[in-house]
């Protein structure tokens, strides 16, 4: 490093030398006097012509007495010898040097010598001029074999690792700033104490785990975990991506892998952290090259190591992927990965406790709700959940408001799990209205289905690629599901086609979307879950899939085409049935998806509490009704500040409906023509 620095620091002063005598040669030499020969400047001293010579070294400035044409003094230039003595010269020319004298009468010629003491300069100023071109080549030439030893230097790196050292004081992620993983944490605190308190352990004889490997979907927090790893154990933290072992050069993944772990022994006790571990922990044989690629021998070299560490070095790894099921068998043996912690979506609580790590330190509303936001947000993940709350803040700065309402939160939902409002988007009145009578149809068989979640809200405006949509809020989690669940959620995914057929006699091309999820859900139920009443409770073909990313990769069928025909059969009686329970139930209340339609035609959209009333009152009243609009003018008389706690999930007015902000907790339905 010092040397580098010499070298870069000699080749800046010889830059800087080269431009400053330039800067002299051309700059200082500007003089425009004339020169005359020294011989000259005898005869006319010895004429009488000079007052006064001054002497500069070798260059005399010579200041005539007389001036010249324009008036002004008349000074010329002239050069001496090196080794000329000047008072010498004059003398023997009868020049006086301490002026004119006058002897018995007769004036000797004479002037005043002065001299200047030269600073030195101009002599080596004059060499390195001289030498100037053999310097500039001589930088340029130490400036080629510099570039050609980088080079040397750089393919002689090539092979270390690139794994970024994250001091132990600037890791700033700590436990509490991860929620919705309580379990999870719960494992690695025991990681932390390893790291902090080994002797404990050594004690009892216990071995400190060689790796942790964190599975899970993307977006759980599998990096934020280890981050916080790191910053409570307060020890350096390497990170590196699984994809940046892999080369094209046979040996530099291997290379990789010594060089980091000799860099972890070296700053031992410390955490080592491999993103996506599955780019190089494929399991062997799969690819191309046989046992001689790349990616294996970097595996190879990763086994070695991890199982080679001295039981004194107190080096955790710790590897996250959402892709376990293809990882080798030796890297996830006892030894190499003692713990498989798995970081699974988080339920309706862990999805709260992840809002408030998010909410901490924003301007939110008095409104907002963070369970309500929770039980609306099934399936999100912590990285869905911090882009939510991003998103609410977003959209209340656009519309430059101080705080982040209930509204927002609401709007981000929507936002971030269908995308923005296609306000532009036109739309005839009659595909408004069957827009209109197709969500209708999905709302009210949800609403009188007694095993379907209820719906919270309805809307006809488009967002994203859907025309409009219905959303449902469970009134809890679930994590098993019956054959009755199924048989209501196909009904609800078929109302809007039965809805359209009921009122305009034929279904649109809108419904696609509706019949490809409730095709998928009824083979699921034939094929997967066992729910078929003739094939009974057995599974048809072996998919293999993503595990935690949903994606079917192949499937092999090991069934007859007898047994074919009979699940084909079977999953068209599920819709069959299905549709024939819409139907009925539009049918038998075909007045409230009249009245719900009407109201989405004039409101576009209508959710909560308002919905709940509208889909439980009289068909044959108006809507809104007489006491929904008393209980909207006339505020409730215990109530001293209303304006101090708004309504969750409070919708904007609409001309021509009244509506009322209502709770976050839905009334208990009231069937009054019974349940089917």
């Amino acid at each position: 490093m010092y040397s580098r620095w010499l070298r870069n620091s000699f080749i800046y002063l010889l830059v800087l030398v080269a431009v400053i005598a330039i800067v002299f040669a051309f700059f200082s030499g500007g003089d425009d006097r004339p020169t005359v020969p020294f011989s000259q400047v005898l005869r006319d001293a010895e004429a009488g012509d000079i007052e006064r010579v001054v002497v500069d070294g070798t260059s005399l400035t010579v200041h005539y007495a007389a001036t010249d044409a324009q008036g002004r003094e008349d000074v010329r230039k002239s050069r001496v010898g090196e080794n000329t003595d000047i008072e010498a010269t004059f003398e023997r020319r009868g020049v006086s040097i301490i002026g004119p004298v006058t002897e018995d009468g007769v004036t000797q010629p004479g002037l005043f010598l002065e001299y200047e003491e030269s600073g030195g300069f101009g002599p080596w100023l004059g060499l390195l001029l001289n030498l100037l071109p053999f310097l500039l080549f001589g930088a340029f030439l130490l400036l080629i074999l510099r570039q050609a030893q980088g080079s040397n230097s750089q393919a002689m790196s090539f092979g270390k690792s690139k794994a970024r050292l994250f001091s132990g004081s600037k890791v700033t992620v700590a436990f509490p700033d991860v929620a919705g993983c309580d379990e999870a944490k719960e494992e690695l605190v025991e990681v932390v104490e390893f790291l902090k308190y080994p002797e404990k352990f050594a004690a009892l004889g216990a071995r400190i785990p060689k790796g942790v490997l964190l599975v899970g979907p993307p977006g759980t927090g599998k990096t934020l975990l280890s981050k916080a790893v790191a910053g409570e154990a307060g020890v350096p933290f390497f990170s590196i991506s699984g994809s940046e072992f892999v080369e094209m050069f046979v040996g530099v993944g291997a290379s990789r892998v010594r060089d980091l772990f000799d860099q972890a022994k070296k700053n031992a006790p410390c955490i080592v952290f491999v993103d996506e571990v599955d780019a190089v922990g494929r399991q062997r044989g799969a690819g191309l090259g046989g046992s001689h690629d790349e990616r294996e021998q970097t595996l190879n070299q990763i086994l070695v190591e991890m199982d080679g560490f001295d039981t004194g070095t107190n080096v955790i790894i710790i590897a996250a992927t959402n892709r376990p099921d293809i990882l080798d068998p030796a890297l996830l043996r006892p030894g190499r990965f003692d713990r498989k912690v798995v970081l699974d979506g988080p339920d309706v609580k862990g999805r709260e406790q992840i809002l408030g790590v998010h909410l901490k330190g924003k301007p939110i509303a008095d409104d907002v709700n963070p369970t309500v936001i929770a039980k609306a947000t099934p399936g999100f993940s912590g990285a869905d959940l911090a882009n939510l709350v991003n998103e609410a803040a977003i959209l209340a700065a656009r519309r430059n408001k101080k705080i982040v309402t209930m509204m927002e939160f609401e709007e981000a939902v929507d936002r971030v799990s269908m995308g923005p409002e296609r306000k532009s988007r036109v739309m005839t009145e009659h595909e408004k209205k069957v827009t209109a009578y197709h969500e209708g149809g999905h709302t009210v068989v949800a609403h009188f289905m007694p095993n379907h979640d209820p719906p919270h809200k309805v809307t006809i405006v488009a967002r994203g690629m859907a025309g409009g949509y219905t959303k449902f809020l469970p009134d809890e989690e679930t994590h098993y599901r019956t054959k009755s669940m199924f048989r209501d959620q196909l009904a609800v995914a078929l109302g809007g086609h039965a809805a359209e057929e009921i009122v305009f006699g034929e279904a649109s091309t809108g419904p696609s979307n509706d019949i490809e999820q409730a095709t998928r859900i009824a083979r699921m139920m034939v094929t997967r879950w066992g729910m078929s009443e003739h094939l009974g409770p057995r599974t048809f073909g072996k998919t293999d899939e993503m595990v935690f990313l949903g994606r079917e990769i192949t499937e092999t069928r090991n069934y007859s085409e007898k047994i074919a025909e009979l699940i084909d059969e079977e999953v068209r009686q599920l819709i069959v049935d299905a549709q024939e329970r819409a139907r009925e139930v539009l049918s038998e209340r075909r007045a409230v998806l009249d009245k719900l339609a009407s109201a989405l035609l004039e409101a576009e959209t209508i959710e909560g509490d308002p919905l709940t009333r509208l889909l439980n009152s009289d068909p044959n009243q108006p809507w809104p009704s007489p006491d929904v609009e008393e209980d909207q003018e006339t505020p409730p008389a215990d109530e001293e500040k209303p304006e101090e706690k708004q309504p969750s999930y409070e919708s904007p007015r609409k001309p021509g409906l009244a509506w009322e902000g209502g709770s976050a907790h839905f009334e208990q339905r009231k069937d009054d023509d019974g349940e089917k």
